[in-house]
């Protein structure tokens, strides 16, 4: 019979204890990037993200309309508007659309005008969505993305857009946006 006799372990040493949350703390980091540049949601970031068009001119758009006509950008007629940027077949903004289409039905956001752009999308598909949400906002039609990655040059969706009266982007949120959000950016849109 055998006795073996383990000797305790030794800590580590201070450095390596010092490097090991410096990389846990730089992996945290690249989480939350890669969160926000995917549409992620992570506590405490701001409701507006930084994005090229912000401060530019996008110019206005016609687009034919999702059940009918043709639906235009507010600023074509001297309007701030909200563009929100969705598709039937997004996770993310099967999560959003009812939230936000509740509160946009329920209160009023005058001066400012609301249009929905489906994206990338099948028109009965776009269809049974906003009908399943009771979107009430006009909505275009835009299975060429030509609206969305033309003008707007947005790779995904969800995206919402704040544009003022002269065609301005004044603020962009990327991935589904949460009501409060929608609340503070509308305000801060019409203070503009």
């Amino acid at each position: 019979m055998s006795v073996t006799t383990e000797t305790p372990r030794a800590r580590p040493p201070r450095k390596n204890v010092i490097r090991l949350s410096v990389l846990g703390a730089l992996a945290l980091a690249a989480v939350i990037i890669v969160s926000v540049l995917t549409g992620g949601s992570v506590a405490g970031t701001p409701c507006e993200a930084s994005n090229a068009l912000v401060g530019h001119r996008v110019a206005a758009f016609a687009a034919p309309g999702l059940s009918a006509g043709t639906v235009h950008a507010p600023w074509s007629q001297h309007h701030a508007g909200v563009v929100i940027f969705f598709a039937s077949w997004c996770g993310p903004c099967q999560r959003e659309m009812p939230e936000v289409a509740a509160y946009i039905a329920s209160h009023s956001l005058t001066p400012i005008q609301v249009v929905g752009v489906d994206a990338l999308d099948a028109r009965g598909a776009a269809q049974h969505f906003v009908t399943h949400d009771a979107v009430t906002f006009p909505v275009a039609f835009d299975p060429n993305g030509n609206v969305t990655s033309g003008e707007f040059k947005f790779q995904t969706v969800p995206e919402t857009a704040f544009v003022d009266a002269t065609g301005v982007v004044r603020f962009v949120y990327y991935g589904a946006i949460p009501t409060s959000c929608l609340v503070s950016d509308v305000a801060a849109l019409k203070a503009t």
